[in-house]
């Protein structure tokens, strides 16, 4: 049975608007990338169970979903932000010359090495997330408009003024940093919402483009992604060559999840992967129940499409 939504309500609106129609009291998300699905599941009073190789993903995860009730102190605050700006000896991580002018290559730095110094691990998170936004921020800007910019450290404390207070669901949500087959096959939901990666042929860091700072700042330098690959290999989200490689990929993804009761595949239709090969797939281990399809052509030239079995 086919459902078409011709809302132009977003991608995030379209996912939830599936799941509200199927039944589960925890839900498993083996590549959770931006945080508000798992977020918006975890409001239902929902056990989640999120994951996500990079570290930038993972931190963000923690600080919202994995986080009840946690917030950062006026105390944590001051510490990371005292003498941020001031140079030491030499920079621990000298990839974010990379990236950033010598002054905010030391914000980061420093700031970097502060927030490990945080007792609890969820502050930790939740002090990376905010760096990572106040990153995105300074990089935001050209030679042109830099004029405009706000310093970082007030930059650090707007950012932290408007997230969103923790939500406790009553639930000891998990928050992991694995690949997608070693978190499935240790976790034990009701749901997984697999959202398929897209197909890359280029290393990762060249995929992640800008973002890849990100990864290079939380990881203290940019000497692990050939690491970072090798770990990846043999797993769906690895680079391929071909759409045979990548559905291979995928389903060895489903085999180890069919201790998992309901899946829903999402995914864009951009001509690489059709529906008819994913049902195909995911036909091979189980009845494929319904297919939703939403129309973002106006907006992105794609479809989205979740398939749920």
């Amino acid at each position: 049975m086919f459902y078409k939504f011709t809302d132009a309500n977003g991608w995030l609106a379209f996912e939830l608007n599936v799941l509200r129609r199927l039944k589960f009291a925890s839900a498993l998300l083996p590549f959770s990338g931006e945080t508000n699905l798992g977020a918006h599941i975890k409001r239902w009073d929902i056990r989640v169970a999120v994951n996500d190789l990079l570290q930038s993903a993972w931190v963000k995860a923690v600080a919202s979903i994995q986080n009840n009730a946690e917030k950062l102190s006026d105390e944590d605050v001051s510490t990371i932000l005292e003498d941020v700006y001031v140079p030491r000896y030499r920079l621990q991580n000298r990839a974010l010359r990379n990236w950033f002018n010598e002054t905010d290559a030391w914000w980061f730095d420093n700031a970097r090495q502060t927030i490990e110094k945080l007792s609890s691990p969820v502050a930790r998170a939740m002090a990376l997330s905010i760096g990572i936004g106040v990153g995105d921020y300074a990089l935001s800007f050209n030679e042109e408009t830099r004029g405009l910019r706000q310093p970082l450290s007030n930059v650090f404390k707007q950012l932290l003024s408007i997230q969103p207070e923790a939500t406790d669901n009553g639930q000891n949500n998990v928050c992991q940093n694995k690949t997608a087959i070693d978190f499935i096959v240790e976790n034990q939901t009701d749901l997984m919402f697999l959202r398929l990666p897209q197909a890359r042929h280029q290393r990762l860091k060249n995929q992640l483009g800008a973002m890849a700072w990100r990864e290079e700042w939380l990881r203290g330098g940019d000497d692990f992604w050939n690491d970072l690959e090798l770990r990846q290999a043999g797993n769906l989200g690895a680079a391929i060559e071909t759409k045979h490689q990548y559905l291979e990929l995928f389903e060895e993804t489903l085999k180890t999840a069919l201790h998992i009761s309901v899946w829903a595949v999402a995914y864009v239709e951009n001509g690489f992967v059709s529906t008819q090969d994913v049902v195909k797939i995911i036909g091979r281990m189980r009845r494929v129940d319904t297919v939703f399809t939403k129309d973002f052509s106006e907006l992105t030239g794609s479809k989205a499409v979740i398939i749920t079995a």
